[in-house]
């Protein structure tokens, strides 16, 4: 309980963002849009260690880190964040669902956060929680060097399953109030299980 001098903690309403509040993965989208069919499909079948490391691990974490990694090199972490920035605003009307946009609306009150969660590249969801007004962005992140050049694997866990849970309370503690959450995969399980209200594949619209 709060003393008579503190105010109640937020409660949090939790969104997954690919599949949940989009209706397809964003960071198959930003690498489509950036390098086109074509190449995409060179990095795989000019590195078949990336799917045979993926069927081994199940990492998909690793599969992100080093495909964007393959495409894109070593690139500085500010032209990344510009081309994302380019795509965030070419795609902003394109990628969400129209009935996940209501509920989004619908959980902009007064003491509640609305914060995405996601196995995303945090850099690039950023960009588009910007845009939604959300509080926070908690994703994965993408390693870099000392020099803000990009790194084949990621900065820590990719940010699924438990891990979203966890990363949930290192940002506001483990009596967090999580009112409510929506997935829409097996990743999404413990978020949702931590809820008082979990919703799980219930939005279907795709853009006009």
């Amino acid at each position: 309980m709060p003393s008579a001098n503190e105010a109640p903690a937020p409660q949090i309403a939790a969104f997954d963002f690919d599949g949940t509040l989009t209706y397809k993965d964003s960071f198959t989208a930003f690498l489509v849009w950036h390098c086109g069919y074509p190449k995409l499909a060179w990095a795989f079948a000019s590195s078949p260690s990336l799917i045979t490391h993926y069927i081994k691990t199940k990492d998909r974490g690793a599969l992100k880190s080093r495909l964007i990694h393959k495409l894109l090199g070593s690139i500085r972490r500010s032209e990344l964040q510009d081309m994302i920035a380019a795509f965030a605003d070419s795609h902003k009307d394109k990628l969400f669902r129209p009935d996940a946009l209501i509920a989004w609306d619908e959980q902009k009150q007064p003491d509640r956060l609305r914060v995405i969660v996601t196995a995303s590249p945090d850099i690039l969801v950023g960009a588009f929680g910007a845009y939604l007004g959300a509080d926070l962005v908690i994703g994965s992140k993408l390693g870099f060097s000392a020099d803000d050049r990009l790194l084949p694997n990621l900065n820590g866990l990719n940010c699924r399953g438990p891990e979203k849970v966890a990363r949930l309370k290192a940002v506001y503690g483990e009596s967090m109030q999580l009112a409510t959450a929506f997935g829409d995969t097996s990743g999404d399980f413990e978020m949702i299980k931590a809820a008082d209200k979990g919703y799980y594949r219930v939005f279907t619209g795709k853009p006009t």
